[in-house]
C-alpha cells in the first residue's frame, strides 16, 4: 500500500482519454516528466504545464502533501549548524602555500653551482672539521660572511683570529680531550687548570674576501718545559694559496687561584701523544717591545671597558677582543691608507668584567704624515689599566693596501722551512 501511494507521487494514472497501455504498466506517459508534471503544447506554439499529480493522503499514517514529498527530494539541506570543524581554515590555501615553496626551494635548489670541483674543496663541506695528517693536524673550513668583512670588503683580522680560536677548540673537542671547560681535558678539569696564552704571532699574507672558502689547519707541540706551541696555516681552498701564519704559546692557570702552574704529569699524558714533532711556522720574534707610556705614545684611547658579551666561559676577556682594542687607538690615517700584514703580542694579565683600559699606540717608520711615501710602517701598542698595569704589549706592521703580498714577507721575522 505504502509503495503504492507513494509510486503514485511520481507516476500518476492520468485522468485524459490519451493515456494508453504504458500508463497502466507504471510507465509515465510521453506528456509528463520525472516530477509529475503535464505538459502540452498549445495553438501559439508556447509549452503549457499544468500539474496533473495527485497528494496521497497518508504515508505511514501521517499526512503528506506534494509538496513536501518533493521538497524532500529537490532542494538542497540546510547548512549545518557552526561547530569546531566548520571554524578550520581552509586547507586548500596551506597546500598551495606549502606548494609554493617547494616550488621556489626547488627552483633555488636547481641554481646551485653543480660544476666539478677539486677535491680540496669538496672536504668538509659544511664546516665540521675532521683530523688529518695521521690524527695529528685538524682541518676546518670556514665560509667568508657578508657580516665578517669590512669597509675594504675583505675580512677583518678579528674574523681570522676567531677562525683560529675555533679550529683549536674544536681540535681538541673531535681528539675526544674535551672536558666540561674552555679548551680543557678532563684531568685538567679535575685539578682546575685552563690554559691561557701568553704569546700570539701572526703573518697576513692576503686577506680573503666575501664567499671565499679558507681552510685552517692547526696542530700543537710542546714549547719548554711547562708550555705548548699551536700552530695555524689559513689557505684558500679554490687556489691553495697560503693566506695567513700564526704561532702561539700557551700556558697553564689555576681557575681558583688565578696563578700560573706547571703542567701536571696526568695532563702531560693526555696530550702528548698528539704533539707534532716541527718547526713552527714562524720563527719566533724575540725583539723587546720598548717602554711605552702616555709621554712615549702618540695616540691614546682612553675608558674602554669590557661587556658582558666580551668574557669568554673562564670569566675572562677573550684574547681576541684584546686586539680591537689596540687597533682602537692605531691612528686613523694608518687605517685607511694601510691595511695590517703582521701582528706580535705578548700577553701580561688577564682582564676582568670590571676593569678599565687604555689604548696607546706609537708609530714609527715615517711618521703619520705624507704616508703615500712611506711604504711599510710599524706601531708599538699597549693595552693596560688605568691604573697602570701592563694587560697587552704588542707590534704591528702595516704595508699599503693593494701593494703586492710578497712584499710583507721582508718586513717580518722570516718563516721556517
Amino acid at each position: 500500500m505504502v509503495a503504492t501511494i507513494a509510486g503514485s507521487a511520481f507516476f500518476p494514472v492520468a485522468s485524459e482519454s490519451g493515456a494508453n497501455a504504458s500508463n497502466k504498466l507504471g510507465a509515465a506517459p510521453t506528456t509528463v516528466d520525472a516530477l509529475g508534471i503535464k505538459s502540452k503544447s498549445g495553438s501559439n506554439g508556447r509549452l503549457k504545464v499544468k500539474a496533473s499529480a495527485q497528494a496521497p493522503s497518508k504515508v505511514n499514517g501521517t499526512k503528506v502533501g506534494i509538496m513536501e514529498g518533493l521538497r524532500g527530494e529537490t532542494e538542497t539541506p540546510s547548512h549545518a549548524p557552526r561547530t569546531f570543524i566548520n571554524t578550520l581554515p581552509d586547507w586548500s590555501m596551506l597546500l598551495a602555500a606549502i606548494t609554493t615553496m617547494f616550488l621556489a626551494a626547488e627552483k633555488q635548489w636547481m641554481m646551485l653551482d653543480w660544476k666539478p670541483r677539486r677535491p680540496d674543496m669538496l672536504v668538509d663541506p659544511f664546516g665540521l672539521g675532521k683530523i688529518v695528517e695521521d690524527g695529528l693536524v685538524f682541518r676546518q673550513n670556514f665560509s667568508i660572511r657578508s657580516y665578517e668583512i669590512g669597509a675594504d670588503r675583505t675580512a677583518s683580522i678579528e674574523t681570522l683570529m676567531n677562525h683560529l680560536q675555533e679550529t683549536a677548540l674544536n681540535h681538541v673537542k673531535t681528539a675526544g680531550l674535551l672536558g666540561d671547560g674552555f679548551g680543557s681535558t678532563p684531568e685538567m678539569c679535575k685539578k682546575n687548570l685552563i690554559w691561557v696564552v701568553t704569546k700570539m704571532q701572526v703573518l697576513v699574507d692576503r686577506y680573503p674576501t666575501w664567499g671565499d672558502v679558507v681552510q685552517v689547519d692547526t696542530w700543537v707541540d710542546a714549547s719548554g718545559k711547562n708550555g705548548m706551541r699551536r700552530d695555524w696555516l689559513v689557505r684558500d681552498c679554490k687556489t691553495g694559496d697560503i693566506l695567513t701564519r700564526a704561532s702561539s704559546v700557551w700556558v697553564m692557570m689555576n681557575k681558583k687561584t688565578r696563578r700560573l702552574s706547571k703542567i701536571p704529569d696526568e695532563v702531560r699524558q693526555e696530550i702528548g701523544p698528539y704533539f707534532v714533532d716541527s718547526p713552527p711556522v714562524l720563527d719566533d720574534d724575540s725583539r723587546k717591545l720598548p717602554k711605552l707610556d702616555e709621554q712615549t705614545a702618540d695616540y691614546v684611547r682612553s675608558g674602554l671597558t669590557p661587556k658582558w658579551s666580551d668574557l669568554d666561559v673562564n670569566q675572562h676577556v677573550n684574547n681576541v677582543k684584546y686586539i680591537g682594542w689596540i687597533l682602537e687607538s692605531a691612528p686613523q690615517p694608518i687605517v685607511e691608507s694601510h691595511e695590517l700584514c703582521g701582528m706580535t703580542l705578548e700577553y701580561r694579565r688577564e682582564c676582568g668584567r670590571d676593569s678599565v683600559l687604555q689604548s696607546l699606540t706609537a708609530a714609527s717608520g715615517g711618521g703619520v704624515t705624507g704616508l703615500a711615501d712611506t711604504g711599510y710602517m710599524e706601531c708599538r701598542h699597549l693595552l693596560r689599566l688605568e691604573g697602570g698595569a701592563e694587560i697587552v704589549k704588542g707590534r704591528t706592521e702595516w704595508r699599503p693596501k693593494h701593494a703586492g703580498s710578497l712584499g710583507s714577507l721582508s718586513q717580518l721575522p722570516a718563516e721556517s722551512a
